[in-house]
């Protein structure tokens, strides 16, 4: 879009941000999938609820826990929650903003910066999909079945192969500590060996409903979500 088509609509229009992160994904899925996912469940917001306007994404993240692997880029949480905040702060033309996270690592800036611009009196609502049961958290079956769905051509479904399969409750401790690293040497937590895109459809529609449910309660009765 272009800056004279915004004119005069500033009061009616929801800003959606998505939040990615640039990190390891196993050796079958590329640095963007975080990303990737959240652009996408924007798009699907936007054509469920009217007056959503999706922002480019941010494409990187906190993604410190990935530093063991090659190429990952990362950025600190304060950095992030900092760069959250000032985003969301130039953005008061807007009815509000919808932050849209698909990176585990960065719920915790995202909130800080929620609570900072709920306290200046900024409508903002911070929202991440739930995992899937099992604790597939990192580049298993889930993520590798919704990235078959939205970009096939982007996954190596041959190099796929099963990582650290434990419950992440057991991990978390280490994982924190140590990075991913410590506890899956090929950066997989989960088996995405059987992952496929119908599956990931699946996972897509049920993030995409409990986004809009979510944006359409914080919004009040201004939003409409056609079936």
């Amino acid at each position: 879009m272009r800056s004279p088509q915004f004119a005069g609509r500033g009061e009616d229009l929801v800003l959606a941000v998505p939040i990615g992160a640039t990190e390891q994904h196993g050796s079958h899925l590329p640095l963007d999938t975080d990303t990737a996912i959240a652009a996408e469940l924007c798009r699907r917001l936007a054509t469920r609820v009217t007056d959503i306007v999706v922002a480019p994404a941010i494409p990187y993240g906190s993604s410190g826990e990935h530093a063991g692997f090659p190429r990952t880029l990362s950025i600190r949480h304060d950095a992030l929650e900092l760069l959250l905040v000032e985003l969301v702060r130039s953005a008061d033309h807007f009815h509000g903003v919808v932050l849209v996270n698909a990176h585990g690592g960065n719920h915790q800036p995202l909130r800080a910066a929620a609570r900072t611009l709920h306290a200046e009196g900024r409508r903002v609502l911070a929202w991440a999909p739930s995992s899937d049961p099992g604790d597939d958290s990192h580049a298993g079956h889930t993520e590798t079945s919704v990235m078959l769905r939205l970009h096939p051509e982007d996954v190596v479904p041959e190099l796929a192969e099963p990582g650290n399969t434990q419950p992440l409750s057991g991990l978390i401790g280490r994982l924190r500590a140590h990075g991913v690293a410590a506890v899956s040497p090929n950066g997989v937590l989960g088996d995405p060996t059987d992952a496929d895109p119908a599956h990931g459809e699946t996972v897509l529609r049920r993030w995409t409903g409990s986004l809009v449910t979510e944006v359409t309660r914080w919004r009040g009765p201004a939003a409409d979500a056609p079936s």
